[in-house]
């Protein structure tokens, strides 16, 4: 264990400025130059647990729902009538699952009072000046009510605690006697969180709630549908019941009508985007935000896929940040630890304590564009980012090809549902049942794709409906993040470092990780999934004819890649994919007219024009085994 670490503080001209405030001011009793410092006592700290009153009812006892929070804030600022600002999180997973990437949970004392808060916030920032709530969702460790996976309940649970935070809910004590929020903060929030965490921060902030001044969604959702459905294909079948149930607090008896409503709303048998998904999806109420934001996403994540940060921050008009990472699902306090830390502290000092440091004046985005190498950019996607039709070629009827002038020609294949993804793209210029294969020429010089791909097919399918599988593919060695692996990227260490100040019960000492890096032949970029017979809409399905023409598009995951010079871009379709889906359609034939088929990239660069023949491209062998990958779903964590 490594002794704590504190991180170092600028000081303008050297000097330390000391402001003392008068009583029931806001503002923090020491500043070096425009940073907050730590001069509360985290020992003495005030531990408390309320429990705010919601206006819902969802299990149906007759009871307004109550959230419990719990906090920790600084004892010396109440006893001196400084009112702070509040760092929330509200999390499903404080009593099943954990946080972070050692899975802590939410400890208490005898009394019942917090005694320990997962991850570094409450360590690092409490003595700064700030209060760390954490709100445990509705139907879930301490709160009432039922947990409806990203419903009303869910996303206003946690909107009444900042409206307690301002004065405008109840909240009272285990003892029943009232607790008022009003006496030691001036209502000022920020919400933080990883995964379903950070969705509930999207889905506050787009009720446009007053008080929330900024928020930092990590691997966030923002449409609950476009995490449980890939554009009309099902993810995984009842699982928004197998979430709740993961979740749950409160007795199986007691939410049993809940769960029936995700059952029946959720609608497995269409895939449909419906008014249950619409209540979920918080995407058309962007406008309503007002806080800043602060996204963070790994482009590789395989778990809350990269749509959901895309179209989000597409739609956001206010002051917003991005960091883009190589990994998966992982937290950017496993993957650049003192970067991190710095900028969310300077964050956070800039959008509640309203210091001048300046970085809402900075790049918006930092991308890691290879392993550990960063750089910042003005926006995103790039500036220089330009959608390009990338014509599909016949090749020499086996492989096809990228680039260059449109030529006619077809492609057949049938579904195979068993093949894998890393046989479906392994060795391009070979047959493999159940793909087909387009390969751009060497580059002569490197490309970036930055923004959404999408394919447009041309095809005909002998069924009703099949799902359509689209991968893009970067042939050629490099080191790369292992973001399919164990840790998503991420291998943890022996050592650990220290981030803010500890007590017996809560240390704020953690594992240090490193990213796992791999030398390998080739990486899937991005991946892209369709329903067939959603090709007019998500909200309906409309049958295939045998024998008919129909254009299909296949919108891929947002990305942000570079391909090196001499490497091959690589166009792998199939139709179902039993890895990261649950196909409801299988055994058709697809029929692909080349003339009618292209490839949108957003491009920065250009593609050489293809030759008559595809380049041959030689890669490791792929596992023998085409058993799926998930067997149950992923957990949004």
């Amino acid at each position: 264990m490594s002794r704590p670490r504190t991180l170092a503080m600028a000081v303008v001209a050297g000097v330390l400025t000391i402001f003392v405030a008068p009583a029931a001011a806001f503002a923090t009793p020491a500043v070096s130059g425009t940073e907050t410092m730590p001069v509360y006592s985290y020992q003495n700290a005030v531990r408390e647990s309320v429990w705010v009153q919601t206006s819902l009812d969802n299990d149906g006892d007759g009871v307004p729902d109550r959230v419990a929070v719990d906090i920790v804030r600084p004892r010396e600022a109440a006893a001196r009538h400084l009112k702070v600002p509040v760092i929330l999180e509200g999390s499903p997973y404080y009593a099943c699952c954990g946080r972070g990437n050692e899975s802590e949970l939410k400890e208490y004392d005898a009394s019942g009072t917090i005694a320990k808060q997962p991850l570094f916030y409450d360590n690092y920032f409490v003595p700064r000046g700030y209060a760390f709530v954490s709100a445990d969702l509705a139907g879930t460790n301490r709160s009432t009510g039922c947990m409806d996976v990203g419903g009303r309940e869910e996303v206003l649970g946690a909107k009444a605690v900042i409206d307690w935070l301002n004065g405008r809910a109840r909240a009272t004590y285990a003892d029943g006697t009232p607790a008022v929020a009003t006496a030691w903060t001036n209502g000022k929030t920020g919400m933080i969180g990883k995964s379903w965490d950070g969705s509930v921060a999207n889905g506050v902030a787009a009720t446009g709630v007053e008080g929330l001044e900024t928020i930092v969604p990590i691997s966030a959702i923002s449409s609950w549908y476009d995490y449980q459905r890939f554009n009309g294909v099902l993810r995984a079948p009842d699982y928004p019941e197998y979430l709740a149930s993961v979740v749950s607090g409160r007795p199986a008896s007691v939410c049993a009508a809940t769960v029936a409503g995700l059952d029946q709303g959720s609608d497995d048998a269409t895939g449909n985007y419906n008014a249950f998904w619409a209540s979920r999806d918080f995407r058309p109420d962007a406008r309503k935000v007002h806080a800043s934001v602060f996204i963070v996403h790994g482009i590789n994540d395989t778990n809350v896929t990269t749509t959901q940060f895309a179209q989000w921050w597409s739609r956001l008009d206010v002051p917003k940040k991005i960091w883009l990472s190589q990994m998966s699902h992982v937290d950017p306090f496993d993957i650049d630890r003192a970067a991190w830390v710095d900028v969310l502290h300077r964050w956070f000092d800039r959008w509640l304590f309203g210091l001048p440091n300046g970085i809402d004046r900075e790049p918006q985005a930092r991308i890691e564009t290879a392993p550990g190498t960063w750089v910042n950019e003005r926006s995103w996607p790039a500036s220089g980012a330009h959608q390009t039709k990338v014509t599909l070629g016949n090749g020499d009827g086996l492989t096809g090809t990228l680039g260059g002038g449109s030529s006619g020609g077809f492609r057949t294949w049938t579904d195979a549902p068993d093949l894998s993804e890393a046989a479906a793209v392994a060795s391009p210029n070979t047959a493999v049942p159940g793909r087909v294969a387009f390969l751009s020429a060497p580059l002569s010089s490197g490309v970036r794709v930055s923004g959404t791909p999408a394919v447009s097919l041309r095809v005909q399918v002998d069924k009703p409906t099949t799902e359509l599988t689209a991968r893009l593919v970067d042939y050629g060695t490099a080191s790369r993040v292992d973001y399919l692996g164990n840790g998503e990227g991420i291998t943890t260490l022996d050592t650990s470092s220290c981030w803010g100040a500890s007590t017996t019960a809560d240390d704020a000492c953690y594992l240090d990780t490193a990213e796992d890096v791999v030398t390998s032949d080739h990486a899937i970029l991005t991946r892209g999934w369709q329903d067939a017979a959603h090709h007019v809409s998500l909200r309906f399905v409309t049958p295939l004819q045998p024998g008919k023409w129909y254009s299909v598009t296949v919108p891929m995951q947002a990305t942000d890649q570079r391909i090196a010079r001499g490497h091959v871009l690589g166009l792998i379709l199939q139709a179902s994919d039993n890895e990261y889906s649950s196909p409801q359609s299988v055994g058709a034939t697809i029929r692909l007219d080349l003339r009618g088929s292209s490839l949108s990239l957003p491009l920065v660069g250009r593609l050489p024009a293809s030759g008559a023949t595809a380049p041959i491209v030689s890669t490791a062998p792929a596992p023998s085994t085409f058993a799926p990958m998930r067997v149950q779903p992923e957990l949004p964590s």
